[in-house]
């Protein structure tokens, strides 16, 4: 397009541009309100001294002191780390593997689609009072089914060596359906062009997945491991319901930590400063995975 010489076109580019912003505006506003704001009010308390009902006091950086010689709230960072790995590569083998499993033309596929995703529908305390029982260690369905087979099951939500992946179990019980979804959409999305032309080169089907089908649902996974990483981290539910921290703190995760600090021990200051710790360590992650995945991921097909 050739522009005006008075200038028209550019300024109608401008006036375009000025409509666009408008319309950004109402999320804009809510991404400031309901994100950005409350990370600043907890990055303020962290460097106060605030027990509830007492006026703050201005600590200084005595928060983040008490933070690096705290041997409880690093325990917690370890617990949540290893729970993030139990959990978020079962989750996404298995929601990939049904995604596949799904993705074909069988009758009756839509209902098989539909009853994965249930779990996830599921609230939480539901959830957990429900898996309480299947876990009970006398009467539950789980070990009443291994004791068919001559196996004693564990007192799995009593024992420190098992009540973390007990916990990881139910939340990938509840999330795999959901992640297969997207994992669904991105194969339905993968023209059939081209498996059908590595097909013809004579690639084998695991030929065909691993240099075909995994790398353009490169999309996908990101977004999948990015949610799950950041919706794990931040787990708290299950572990309320479930097991309450226990036993001998084996799943007292940071955002459980951070729950008693403020409404048990009514340590605002201190609960903000685990607050920020938990932030660091989600956007760490993030960033690295925007890294790693940046330069091998492929939007456009065409």
């Amino acid at each position: 397009m050739t522009a005006d010489p008075a200038g028209r076109t550019g300024r109608t580019g401008r006036s375009g541009a000025w409509y666009g912003y408008l319309f950004v505006t109402p999320s804009l506003l809510g991404v400031a309100a309901f994100l950005l704001l409350p990370v600043l009010i907890v990055l303020g308390l962290s460097f106060f001294d605030w027990k509830l009902l007492s006026d703050p006091m201005f600590a200084g950086l005595e928060n983040y002191r008490r933070l690096a010689d705290d041997g409880a709230a690093w325990h917690s960072v370890w617990v949540t780390v290893l729970y993030v790995l139990l959990c978020v590569p079962l989750q996404t083998v298995l929601a990939m593997i049904l995604a596949l499993l799904l993705n074909q033309r069988v009758r009756g596929m839509r209902y098989y689609r539909a009853l994965f995703v249930v779990p996830w529908m599921a609230t939480p305390i539901v959830m957990g009072l429900t898996w309480n029982w299947i876990f009970d260690p006398r009467g539950g369905a789980l070990n009443g089914a291994l004791s068919l087979i001559g196996v004693t099951g564990p007192d799995w939500l009593s024992d420190p060596a098992w009540a973390l992946p007990a916990v990881a179990l139910v939340n990938v019980w509840q999330h795999t359906g959901y992640n297969m979804l997207f994992f669904l959409a991105g194969l339905q999305g993968i023209p059939s062009e081209l498996h059908d032309a590595a097909a013809t080169d004579g690639a084998t089907p695991v030929q065909r997945f691993f240099r075909v089908t995994l790398p353009l649902l490169n999309p996908t996974m990101f977004f999948v491991t990015v949610t799950n990483l950041i919706g794990a981290f931040q787990i708290f539910d299950t572990i309320f319901v479930m097991t309450d921290g226990g036993p001998s703190g084996s799943t007292d995760v940071i955002n459980f930590r951070i729950y008693n600090t403020a409404f048990k021990d009514f340590d605002f200051g201190y609960a903000s400063t685990l607050s920020m710790l938990l932030f660091v360590i989600i956007l760490v992650v993030t960033l690295a995975q925007v890294r790693f995945f940046g330069k091998r991921t492929t939007y456009d097909l065409s």
